[in-house]
């Protein structure tokens, strides 16, 4: 991806922390019909030496699951807003601005690797369940499906695992700006009054620490 100097992001406690946070990711692989997406929870482990890895599930008629062994590109969607020039105190005194768009991505980059063994595929289904459960009042456990009913699921789905050779990060959060408009779109942001742009402003915030630490 496009990626100017003063938008690289290769904090790892960062690029794995909006994985965390976001981990509906857009996966793109070669298929029949030329580039495909698939969208796809996954989970990103470490693996020492390396990027990491990331692990998930689809369906097996996806055509993802016939990619096995094939580079794939992984983006994951951090919070995003709009930014009005009119935020940025600079915009009075030259008018030398225009409305843009801050966001925060991470894309991450290796090789898939698709399985079908019922008991991996039980290992896998734990946990993931136990990293999205996790917010529950009383987490679902896998144990509580019947068995003869998971046994007819792990035959129509497909574990995957990607091992990743790059992970690196894209955060367009007004780095580029002087600190009074970068204070101006926070302002700003925080007086939408809606999520997304709060998520946004706590994103920026978020880096804008790590980066002082």
């Amino acid at each position: 991806m496009y990626q100017p100097s003063h938008f690289q992001e290769n904090r790892p406690a960062l690029l794995t922390g909006l994985i965390a946070a976001y981990p509906l990711a857009t996966v793109l692989h070669h298929g029949a019909q030329g580039i495909e997406a698939n969208l796809l929870p996954l989970l990103w482990q470490a693996v020492p030496g390396t990027p990491g890895k990331l692990i998930g599930h689809l369906a097996g008629p996806n055509s993802l699951a016939q990619a096995d062994g094939q580079m794939v590109s992984v983006l994951f969607h951090g919070p995003d807003a709009y930014v009005s020039p009119n935020w940025y105190p600079s915009k009075a005194e030259q008018h030398k601005a225009v409305p843009t768009w801050n966001y925060a991505v991470v894309e991450a980059r290796g090789r898939l690797h698709c399985y079908r063994d019922p008991a991996r595929l039980a290992a896998l289904l734990t946990e993931l369940t136990t990293r999205f459960e996790a917010g529950q009042a009383r987490p679902w456990r896998l144990e509580e499906a019947p068995a003869d009913w998971l046994a007819q699921l792990y035959r129509v789905i497909v574990g995957v695992e990607i091992e990743l050779d790059s992970l690196q990060g894209k955060f367009k959060l007004s780095q580029n700006r002087p600190a009074a408009d970068i204070a101006g779109t926070l302002a700003g942001l925080r007086a939408s009054g809606d999520r997304r742009s709060a998520a946004l402003a706590d994103w920026m915030e978020r880096s804008a620490a790590a980066t002082q630490a």
